[in-house]
């Protein structure tokens, strides 16, 4: 935290695929903006560390605060963690949120709000820590692997209605290179998950909490893996907590005094991927897993509603991993089933 308190600069910064567009306020001068477009590139960034410096302004004694904006701001990234400088990147929706009452918007002008909104919320940013290149290759992989089940999907769904039409027309043509397609992308989805594997392995610190991970019963390779990039390796979340909110499988109470009594739910802001695996994930835990199968039980003899019960354990699923990743031991089954 003192290490960005001491920033003499700020340097809003706002993304696109071909341009980054920058706002300079200094600490002294605040509400008061320089303003520069540069080219998304490595020729770009530099200009950008000569521009600064002609402004009297030294990277390193500045903070530059950017939007998540997904792969068009990877290599500006890179740069930035490769060059030893300090920087933090927001979700776009708290900046959003953070700035009340706006009006108009355009890159320049977002840069702006960017580089106010580091300077307000100073004490509350946390510097980015660049994921290495392993994870980085996993997420790759990861995102691909997910196109292609996406895909195989689509595939599975169509060939039903196709069968509809087999019935009729008597040819199969269609349905047998269908099944091939799936056939296809199988081997493709089984070969990328093979590579993932190998990435994971070898690295020891990704291998040793990949397999702390999977100890934990309900957590398979594409579940441990995502959470391997998502934590960037258990170290962007500080507890299980934190990451069920980011998943989307905390409650939340929504109540005030007496006139408001909402329903305790969970947040639409969320990583729907991972909310999704976490649910197969708990589903499997409640087949396999003793102690959570009991839960499941005494939880749907209470009516519990089945999603809310499947949130909760995967909420224990989370804080279960995050606690071997603690401790740095496997996960051990210790309950026992009682017997009248």
């Amino acid at each position: 935290m003192d290490k960005i308190t001491k920033k003499s600069a700020f340097i809003g910064v706002d993304i696109s695929k071909d341009h980054i567009d920058c706002a300079l306020m200094k600490l002294d001068c605040p509400g008061l903006f320089k303003d520069k477009r540069f080219d998304n590139n490595l020729d770009g960034f530099e200009s950008l560390e000569e521009w600064l410096h002609g402004s009297d302004i030294e990277l390193k004694n500045s903070l530059l605060c950017m939007e998540h904006t997904g792969t068009y701001g990877l290599l500006f990234f890179a740069w930035l963690s490769q060059s030893d400088i300090d920087f933090c990147v927001e979700p776009g929706l708290r900046i959003k949120r953070s700035l009340g009452m706006t009006r108009g918007k355009n890159d320049k002008v977002d840069a702006r709000r960017i580089a106010d909104y580091a300077y307000t919320n100073i004490n509350k940013l946390s510097l980015f820590s660049f994921p290495s290149e392993q994870i980085l290759q996993v997420k790759q992989l990861l995102t691909y692997r997910e196109q292609m089940v996406r895909i195989r999907t689509s595939l599975k769904n169509s060939i039903k209605s196709h069968q509809q039409y087999e019935q009729i027309t008597k040819k199969d043509t269609v349905t047998k290179d269908i099944s091939d397609q799936i056939k296809q992308y199988n081997q493709r989805i089984k070969q990328l998950e093979k590579e993932i594997t190998g990435l994971i392995e070898a690295d020891q610190q990704l291998r040793k909490n990949f397999e702390l991970a999977t100890s934990v019963k309900g957590i398979g390779l594409v579940i441990a893996a995502f959470m391997l990039v998502t934590t960037n390796n258990f170290s962007s979340f500080e507890n299980g907590r934190k990451y069920a909110c980011y998943i989307g499988l905390a409650p939340f109470e929504h109540t005030s005094g007496t006139s408001i009594k909402g329903k305790t739910s969970t947040s639409h802001l969320a990583n729907k991927t991972l909310k999704t695996l976490l649910s197969k994930g708990a589903n499997s835990a409640s087949k396999w897993d003793p102690e959570i199968s009991a839960y499941f039980i005494r939880k749907t003899e209470e009516g519990k509603d089945y999603k809310v019960i499947m949130n909760a354990i995967g909420c224990k699923l989370i804080n279960r991993v995050f606690a071997t990743v603690k401790r740095q031991t496997p996960y051990v089954i210790t309950y026992q089933q009682k017997v009248a």
